[in-house]
Formats: C-alpha cells, structure tokens, sequence
C-alpha cells in the first residue's frame, strides 16, 4: 500500500523562503521525496524523480500547471502546450534559426559584448552592479535586437520581466506586491513591438511571421511566440550569467581555469546553471497516477518539479554546492529535459559566448564589494544586485 505524501509545513514561497530560496528548497528535498504543500500542489525535489518527470510529458503534462490562470497578462504557447501542438510551433522555431540566421544573431552579440566590455574597461575602479550594468544591461540590449525588434528605450523590459514571472507562482504578497505595479504602459509596448510592421525585415520575428504566411501557424500565434520567446530569452540568461560572474568571485581559482582555457566558457555557463538555477521549479499536472518511491502522486494533481533542489541532490552530484567548471554536467537540469528542454538554448550559448569571451580576454579578477539582493519573486530566482569591481588587466 502506498504511504501517504507527507504535509509540507512551511510556505516556500514568503519573502524569507525566497530570500533563502536554496537553503528552503533543499531542506524540502530532504523532508521527503514528494510533499504536498499546503494547498494541494505536489513539490518533488531529487534529481531522479525530477528527470524522470521532465522526460514524461504525457504523465507530467505542461497544459494545466500550479497556479496557472490562463487569462493571466503573460504571452503564452510553448509553455501551455504538450505534442502535436508543441512540436508545430517548436519546429518552427527550429526552421527559423538556420545557420544565416544564428551567424547574424552572433554578430549582433559580439558587437554588443565588444561596445560594453569597452565601456567597462574605461570606467574602471569603481564599484558597479553586475546585473544591471554588466549581464542584464547586455541582453536587454542584444537579444531585442537579435529578434529584430524596433530600436529605441528598453525600460519596458524589466516591468515585463517582472509581470510575467509574478503569474507562474501562487497568488500571495509577493504576487500582489508585482501586479500593484501599472504594466498599461509594459503591455502597450509589447503590443507595439510585437506587430510585424515593426520588426526588421530580415531578423527573426519576421521569420516566424513569414511561418505564418505559409501556413505553419497562425499570424495571432506568430506574434505570441515572438513575445514568448523575448520573455523566455532574457531573464534566464542574464541570471545565469550574473551568477557565474558571483562564482568567478567566490572561486577565482575556477575563473582562473577559463582564463587559461576559453573552451570552458560554456562549461562555466552550464555550471552556473547547475549550481544556482535561475527558476526553482516547472510546473505540470499529473495526468495518471504517478509513482514516486514509496508514495503516489494522484491523477489531476498539479505538480512542481524542482530544477534547483534536484541541481543540488548529494545523491547525484558530487560536491553540489561547489562550483566547478569542469564538472561532468550532461545530466543537469537547468535546460530542462525531454520535448520541453529549452528551446533558445543555441541563443543562450551566444550570448555567453559573447559576453563571457569579452570579459576572460580582460579581466584579471573580479572583486565582490557587497552583499547579493536576492530578486524577490517566487519561482524565478537570482540576484537583483551583485555589487563587484572588475579587476583588468594592464
């Protein structure tokens, strides 16, 4: 006979469980393989049953997720969908990033990390925010662009960012404190910049509305995806990269190792992601009843499989919360699994490429100079701040 899962008796998701995020969530990993939080939903945290889960779409379906209003403000497809409709609009995406598409996204990136790398190295000695003057400043420059929407100010982005990861936790203080913000202007903006007369006529969200054109999908989906993409591209990223930039600090002997050997760029990334992930959970529903060691995950039961607790389980990694560039990481979480693993992860691996291939050719050391703000939203997790100084070389 199954045994019961247990009660969880803590709120993951305060202000203080998501000032403390990792410590909360893998102290829930430990409590137990699968625990019910407090109104129903299902938290599973080790690495195996994580895995397992991302892999199983058809028993860890994405269509009804924990919290999930679908009259919510954020754009959504991809992440709603399950296969056929998925795999329709995820080919898409996959036609649209052809080799003469991603060359000129990476000229894009490259001269973007060039320009501010410059400026970086100019202005030099002072202390700065890692985030928003340095990795956050950088994609909300380039990726924009790489998409080929309008020039001009990109302030809107950060109140996007903070509407749409605020709809993907539960409806609490946290949520209400985000939603008190007026996003009138945040959605004007993304309406203007998501229509196709506004794009570049040969970037990528032309592409996709010329997918329209042939029929793959529909002009209202185009305009979706694009926007679903701006969303899913950024925050994830500049995260990811500010985190590596905190462990280049924390552990210069493993910046010193990327120095020496550029090849470990991505490997440094891809530790970053395994090492502090920039979103604590995925959200599913259980469409069957679902075994997890001991216990029985009901049919219906809406689901959080915990990227970060399980990118932290001492059953699988050695060391976990050491960073380490040349850790083994082809069984990381961070990119998701199976049919919903992350669909820009190509562009993700740019845009470090570009950034992190600047600052390793002058940097000599960085320098924390303050404590790490943590971003106060419930599943998506990450520093706000991170006050440092760039040591470059002579």
């Amino acid at each position: 006979m199954a045994r019961e899962i247990p009660d969880y008796p803590l709120d993951i998701f305060t202000h203080d469980a998501v000032r403390n995020a990792n410590e909360i969530d893998d102290a829930l990993r430990e409590f137990s393989p699968a625990v019910k939080l407090a109104d129903g939903t299902v938290m599973i945290g080790r690495h195996e049953h994580v895995a397992a889960g991302l892999m199983d779409w058809k028993s860890f379906s994405s269509t009804s997720r924990p919290w999930h209003d679908p009259t919510s403000l954020r754009p959504e497809i991809l992440l709603t969908d399950d296969p056929p409709a998925h795999t329709r609009v995820r080919r898409v995406i996959g036609d649209a990033l052809s080799p003469r598409t991603l060359d000129s996204m990476r000229d894009i990136f490259t001269a973007g990390a060039e320009k501010l790398v410059a400026e970086l190295k100019a202005d030099q000695g002072k202390p700065i925010d890692a985030v928003t003057e340095v990795t956050r400043k950088f994609v909300y420059d380039v990726f924009p662009d790489s998409l080929g929407l309008p020039h001009g100010d990109r302030q809107h982005m950060t109140g996007f960012s903070n509407m749409v990861w605020a709809t993907m936790g539960p409806e609490n203080e946290l949520f209400r404190e985000a939603m008190a913000e007026d996003f009138g202007p945040v959605l004007q903006w993304l309406d203007e910049v998501g229509e196709r007369d506004a794009l570049e006529p040969d970037g990528f969200g032309m592409l996709l509305f010329k997918a329209a054109d042939e029929g793959k999908i529909t002009a209202d989906e185009a305009k979706l995806l694009l926007l679903t993409i701006l969303s899913a591209g950024t925050d994830t990223t500049y995260i990811t990269m500010a985190n590596a930039m905190r462990a280049w600090a924390e552990y210069p002997e493993e910046f010193n190792k990327v120095k020496e050997n550029p090849k470990l760029i991505r490997n440094s990334f891809d530790e970053s992601l395994r090492w502090d992930s920039p979103s604590r959970m995925a959200g599913r529903i259980a469409t069957v009843d679902v075994p997890i060691d001991d216990m029985v995950v009901p049919a219906g039961t809406r689901v959080g499989l915990m990227f970060a607790a399980a990118n932290r389980d001492p059953r699988f990694w050695d060391d976990p919360l050491t960073y380490k560039v040349g850790r083994d990481l082809k069984h990381s979480l961070g990119f998701g699994y199976g049919v919903h693993a992350c669909v820009g992860r190509t562009l993700a691996y740019m845009e470090a490429d570009a950034l992190f291939g600047a600052l390793v050719r002058e940097l000599d050391r960085i320098e924390l100079v303050g404590e790490v703000e943590p971003w106060m939203t419930t599943v998506g997790h990450g520093p706000a701040n991170l006050p440092v100084k760039l040591h470059f070389r002579d």
